[in-house]
């Protein structure tokens, strides 16, 4: 499994606006913190938005904040809004394993597995937890 651009940044993004709690965040000052394009954020902001887990203002003064607080907001579901599944193999991707070879699959059992480890992992990391974490080792993260 590779994470790509997007969720990279969108995670990137979301931390920003955690450690940027004072109110609305322009779009073109996370672009010059994080050092990503303003037009890639443009195309990641959509789906955050879609997905609720940001807020937003147009006009002056506008930009965006959290929805929720940072203690609210896993990993797994950021990456789930940008990456769509984080499931290592194509047959896990659905509620439903359509693969004509599921019910003989050896290895079936090691993609399940790897994929809970993934979930359990990705799900229990808040951006709270990172910014916790990144406090106690000099300030910096790097996603």
């Amino acid at each position: 499994m590779k994470i790509s651009t997007k969720g990279r940044y969108a995670l990137r993004m979301m931390l920003d606006l955690a450690m940027h709690p004072e109110g609305f965040v322009a779009l073109k000052d996370i672009a010059e913190r994080q050092s990503i394009s303003k037009k890639y954020l443009e195309q990641i902001v959509p789906m955050l938005n879609k997905a609720e887990l940001l807020r937003t203002n147009r006009g002056y003064q506008g930009g965006y904040m959290l929805a929720k607080k940072p203690s609210e907001y896993t990993v797994g579901e950021i990456l789930q809004v940008t990456e769509g599944s984080l499931s290592p193999v194509a047959c896990l991707q659905y509620e439903v394993n359509d693969c004509p070879m599921a019910d003989t699959c050896m290895t079936l059992p090691v993609w399940k597995g790897l994929y809970r480890a993934i979930q359990d992992y990705l799900y229990s990391i808040t951006l709270q937890d990172i910014i916790d974490n990144t406090v106690e080792h000099g300030n910096n993260f790097c996603i």
